[in-house]
C-alpha cells in the first residue's frame, strides 16, 4: 500500500483526506485545521503527530476530554533535513521520519491534567515534528483534537461573549427561565450559531462531547450482561420537552436479540439536551418542586458542528406551596372542600391503641384520588366515587396522612370520618347501582311508579318530587347532582314519604313506590335519599319524569 505523507495545507493530498474524515480516525496524524474524534483505553498511552513546516508559524492546539480527566502534553522535535521540505524530492513517508527522530530529545512546550477543555496557543512556534502523547488513567475515554497553524483564519468554535455566565431570570416551582448573552461568532461575525441547553440532577458539564458520552451507551459492551433488562431511550417528558422517537437510533441504544448476547445498558441519566436555534432566553417547564438541577449552555457552530460551553450554572426550585392540614376527629365527619386539579391534606392521630381503622369517604360530586400513609408508608392509593370504605390494620401510636386530589372537570366536595371504632359508622351502605328506575307503562296522568336497589343492611329511605319546568335538561340535572346535599335542604311540600326496607338477599333488595297526586303533562324531578345511623344521607342519582297529558 502507499505510504502515508504528512498532511500539510499545501498538498493536493490533504484536500482529498479532508473530504473522507475517516481517514484519520484511527491515523496517529493530526491534520491540519480539521477536528478529530478517538478513543483511550485505561492506562494505554496514546500519540499523535504533526508537522511545522517554518520557523514562526502560528500554532493552536486544542483538546477537548469527553468522560473522563486526561493527561496530556505536547512537545516538539526538530525535523531530519531530508523532511524539512527544502530538500530534493517530496517529503519522506512518516514512518521514516518517525524512526529518524525516535532517539532524539523532545521539548516539552505544555502539559495539563484534568477534565477542562484546555488550549495551547502561540503566535510564534518553531518548526519541528510535534508530538502530542495523552492518558487516561481512570477509565475508557472519548476525547477531540484540534490543531491548526492559521487559528485567526480558521476560529472554528465560536467565540464567547465578555459575560459568559448564565443567567437565572425567574424561579418557579416548575419552572426555571434561563438568560445568557449571544455569541459574538454569530452577533459580529454573522456565522450560523444555534444554543443548545443541558439539564441534569447531577452536575455541570464543561463540553458537548462530554455530554454525548454521558448520553451514548457506546461502551455498553463492557458491562456485565444483566437479563431482562430492555433497552428503550429515557423518557424526559417530564422536563417539559417531547420525547424524540428517533433517539435510540442516533445514541446508539442496543437492541436485544434472540440470536445475540443480550446487552445490558447503562444506568439511565436523569439528562436531557435540547437546540433551540439562535434564542437567547429560554423557559424548562415541567420540574419537580424543591429539587436543585444544573444548567449547561453550548454554542455550536452549525457549520462547522463544533462547540464552545458557556460558564455552567444551577438552581434549587421551589418549594410546593405548604398544605394546611385538616386534623380528624375519631368518629366525627369532616367537610372538604377542593378546587379544580387541587389537593388537601388530612390528619388523623388516634389518641387510644387500636387493631384497626375506618376511613369512610363520600365523593360528593365527581371521583376524587385518595392517598393514605401511615407513618410515611403508602398503605392506600385509590380513585373514589360516591361513598368507599375503607378498612386498614391499626399501628400503636401510629400517624395517618390522607391526601385527596380533585377532580379536572371542576370543584370537588367531600364528607370524610375516620374512626377506630369499627361499629361506629355514620355513613349509609350503598348499592353499586345508584339509579332510579321509572316504569314507562305504569305512568298516569297524577302518578309515576319508580324502583331503586337497596343493600342488605336495613337503612331508612326517603323520597322527594319537585315539579320542574318542560325544558329542564341533562345539563341542569347534572349541576343539582351533590350527593352530600340532604333531606334538610329541600322544602317540606317536596317529601313523598320515608320507609326501612332491606333484604338479606341481595338480589331481591329492590323496592317500589308509586308517587301520586301529580298534574297531567308535568315534568318531576326525583330524588331518592338514603339515611344511615348516624343521620348522614347520601342522595342516589335524580331521575326525571313526566306524566301522561292525556289519559
Amino acid at each position: 500500500s502507499r505510504p502515508q505523507k504528512l498532511p500539510t495545507r499545501d498538498e493536493e493530498l490533504f484536500q482529498m483526506q479532508i473530504r473522507d474524515k475517516a481517514f484519520f480516525h484511527d491515523s496517529s496524524v493530526i491534520p491540519d485545521g480539521a477536528e478529530i474524534s478517538s478513543y483511550l483505553f485505561r492506562d494505554t498511552p496514546k500519540r499523535y503527530f504533526f508537522v511545522v513546516e517554518e520557523d514562526n508559524t502560528p500554532l493552536a492546539v486544542t483538546v477537548t476530554p469527553c468522560d473522563a480527566p486526561l493527561e496530556w502534553k505536547l512537545s516538539v522535535q526538530e525535523l531530519p533535513e531530508e523532511a524539512s521540505g527544502e530538500g530534493s524530492g517530496d517529503p519522506e513517508p512518516l514512518e521514516q521520519q518517525k524512526q529518524q527522530i525516535t532517539n532524539e530529545e523532545s521539548t516539552e512546550l505544555f502539559s495539563y491534567k484534568g477534565n477542562d477543555v484546555e488550549y495551547f496557543v502561540s503566535s510564534s512556534s518553531p518548526s519541528g515534528l510535534y508530538q502530542l502523547d495523552l492518558l487516561s488513567t481512570e477509565k475508557d475515554t472519548h476525547f477531540k483534537v484540534y490543531a491548526t497553524t492559521t487559528p485567526e483564519s480558521d476560529q472554528p468554535y465560536p467565540e464567547l461573549p465578555y459575560d459568559p455566565r448564565i443567567d437565572v431570570t425567574s424561579l418557579g416551582r416548575t419552572t426555571v427561565t434561563l438568560a445568557w448573552k449571544p455569541s459574538p461568532t454569530a452577533s459580529l461575525l454573522r456565522q450560523p450559531i444555534q444554543y443548545c441547553i443541558v439539564i441534569n440532577k447531577e452536575h455541570n458539564f464543561k463540553s458537548l462531547c462530554a455530554v454525548e458520552a454521558k448520553l451514548s451507551s457506546d461502551d455498553a459492551f463492557m458491562m456485565a450482561p444483566k437479563p431482562g433488562l430492555d433497552f428503550s431511550p429515557f423518557d424526559f417528558a417530564h422536563f417539559g420537552f417531547p420525547a424524540d422517537n428517533n433517539s435510540g437510533k442516533e445514541r446508539g441504544f442496543l437492541k436485544s436479540s434472540k440470536s445475540g448476547r443480550q446487552m445490558s445498558p447503562k444506568p439511565r441519566v436523569d439528562l436531557h439536551r435540547v437546540c433551540i436555534g439562535n434564542k437567547n432566553i429560554f423557559t424548562v417547564s415541567d420540574l419537580k418542586p424543591d429539587t436543585q438541577y444544573y444548567f449547561d449552555m453550548f454554542a455550536v457552530n452549525t457549520n462547522t458542528n463544533m462547540s464552545t460551553a458557556y460558564v455552567g450554572t444551577f438552581a434549587r426550585t421551589k418549594e410546593e406551596a405548604k398544605q394546611k392540614t385538616i386534623e380528624l376527629k375519631d368518629g366525627k365527619v369532616t367537610d372538604v372542600f377542593i378546587k379544580r386539579k387541587g389537593a388537601k391534606f388530612l390528619r388523623f392521630a388516634p389518641v387510644s391503641s387500636h387493631q384497626k381503622v375506618t376511613f369512610s369517604v363520600h365523593s360528593c360530586l365527581d371521583a376524587v384520588q385518595i392517598q393514605v400513609r401511615r407513618d410515611g408508608k403508602l398503605l392506600l392509593s385509590q380513585s373514589v366515587e360516591g361513598v368507599r370504605q375503607f378498612q386498614l390494620r391499626g399501628k400503636a401510636k401510629a400517624k395517618y396522612l390522607i391526601r385527596l386530589k380533585g377532580s379536572k372537570k371542576g370543584a370537588s366536595m367531600l364528607k370524610v370520618l375516620a374512626t377506630t371504632r369499627p361499629n361506629k359508622q355514620s355513613f349509609p351502605s350503598l348499592p353499586e347501582d345508584t339509579r332510579i328506575k321509572a316504569f314507562d307503562k305504569l305512568r298516569t296522568c297524577s302518578s309515576v311508579t319508580v324502583a331503586w336497589l337497596g343493600t342488605q343492611e336495613r337503612n331508612k329511605f326517603c323520597i322527594y318530587k319537585r315539579e320542574v319546568d318542560d325544558n329542564y335538561n341533562e345539563e341542569q340535572k347534572k349541576r343539582e347532582q351533590n350527593q352530600c346535599l340532604g333531606p334538610d335542604t329541600r322544602k317540606k311540600s317536596d317529601k313523598v314519604l320515608c320507609k326501612y326496607f332491606h333484604s338479606q338477599n341481595i338480589q331481591k333488595a329492590v323496592t317500589t313506590e308509586t308517587i301520586r297526586g301529580l298534574q297531567p303533562g308535568k315534568s318531576y324531578l326525583l330524588d331518592v335519599y338514603v339515611i344511615g345511623h348516624g343521620g348522614h344521607s347520601v342522595k342516589y342519582q335524580s331521575k326525571l319524569v313526566k306524566t301522561r297529558k292525556f289519559c
